[in-house]
């Protein structure tokens, strides 16, 4: 009936009993008749064990050596699913990423997928196999083992079904699909039926963890259609993921509430507003290796400006560091920071054809007495930087105010 690729990440296949009903689950999906590609990550936790263990022979594992050893983790899960899908009376075949093969570059930790093979995968799918495939990992020009970093599981399901044209590339997860805002920050909060690529990509880069921001890149790249499912639930439709969130002529303006709470705050003050002093601080920060997300700098006035940029709260004491050493070369009066403060972001393509969504948000966060710090926006996103111990209070007012705790779809 339709080639459907699935992804099934640690936590469902942490253990022999989740493997099964993993197991299980294509098992009654091959019976509808569909034809299935499985993508499974490494057992729970068994990613990070091994990554100690190199740890503990070396503070700094050479690249190649360490993707070498973390690429078993997979190999163990596409062999136990594969023999449980057979005792289960299903045929199935295994494969590593090098087997494939995903090909990618040599970029070890973080390899990007070049091509696909998909010759092996159509030979066992037109046999009537079911197909499992080690997610995170592949194999370069010159033969090693090569593995795509954090969450690289989801980008190896939405590759495949790139490669095979698949009708749809399900990632389950341990939710049920993506919703309005956090659940367990707004409990009212509701899964959304469908969302667009962009919506998504921005969610996931602005705090949303259910997916992993290259798997929603190559997936809008390549318009294969996602749909987030709960692998410890059975039934239900999910969240799907497309180029078009609704079928219907009108969007909603907003979609969803994103947040992050790991952000820091740096401003350099009294710095001379002259051509360049953006990147006698910003070029510094960038040798040092340290990502900047939202920038903003005042208007100058007698000859100066403030200049404030937020950095992962990680970075936080690198980037102060690094600034302090250059602050004099750069005739900067003060450097000073925040580490208190966190990302608010409303999401909706719908904003493009709506005005007054910034006015309604300022508003909402006004009437709770919740300070602005930063503005950020893009067509389909605006997001602010207010204290982190009001985050959670603007994002159940602002969740409230765009009527995203209305009625259930």
């Amino acid at each position: 009936m339709a080639l459907i690729v699935q992804k099934y990440g640690g936590t469902s296949v942490g253990s022999p009993e989740r493997i099964q009903a993993v197991a299980e689950r294509v098992k009654r999906w091959r019976e509808q008749g569909h034809d299935l590609v499985v993508v499974v990550s490494a057992m729970s936790g068994e990613t990070n064990r091994l990554i100690a263990l190199a740890r503990a022979l070396s503070h700094d594992p050479d690249p190649r050596e360490l993707d070498q050893m973390v690429a078993t983790g997979e190999q163990v899960t596409i062999a136990l699913l594969a023999i449980a899908l057979q005792e289960a009376g299903v045929p199935a075949r295994s494969y590593t990423g090098a087997q494939v093969a995903v090909l990618t570059d040599s970029a070890y930790g973080k390899a990007r997928i070049e091509a696909i093979d998909d010759e092996r995968m159509r030979a066992d799918l037109a046999a009537g196999k079911v197909v499992v495939v080690a997610g995170f990992q592949g194999i370069d020009a010159e033969g090693n083992t090569t593995t795509l970093g954090r969450g690289g599981s989801d980008t190896t399901g939405v590759a495949l079904a790139a490669a095979l044209k698949a009708d749809e590339c399900q990632i389950y997860t341990d939710v049920d699909g993506v919703y309005t805002t956090d659940p367990r920050v707004v409990p009212q909060a509701r899964r959304l039926q469908r969302i667009t690529f962009e919506e998504m990509l921005e969610m996931a880069s602005l705090g949303s963890k259910v997916l992993q921001i290259r798997s929603v890149e190559f997936a809008g790249k390549y318009n294969v259609p996602l749909r987030v499912l709960s692998s410890f639930q059975e039934g239900g439709e999910g969240t799907l993921i497309t180029l078009d969130a609704e079928d219907s002529m009108e969007k909603p303006v907003i979609s969803g509430i994103a947040f992050n709470r790991d952000e820091a705050k740096v401003t350099v003050r009294g710095v001379p507003d002259t051509p360049g002093i953006a990147y006698r601080i910003l070029g510094p920060v960038g040798e040092a290796n340290i990502e900047i997300d939202m920038i903003v700098q005042n208007v100058g006035a007698d000859g100066l400006t403030d200049f404030t940029f937020t950095v992962n709260r990680a970075d936080y004491r690198k980037v102060l560091t690094v600034l302090e050493r250059i602050a004099g070369e750069i005739g900067a009066r003060e450097v000073s920071g925040d580490d208190k403060i966190a990302k608010v972001s409303l999401v909706g393509v719908g904003m493009r054809s709506h005005a007054g969504v910034a006015a309604k948000m300022f508003e909402t966060l006004a009437r709770e007495s919740i300070n602005i710090q930063m503005i950020s926006t893009s067509e389909i996103k605006i997001s602010v930087v207010v204290q982190e111990k009001y985050m959670e209070l603007a994002v159940r007012a602002l969740h409230s105010a765009f009527d995203l705790d209305a009625a259930v779809e």
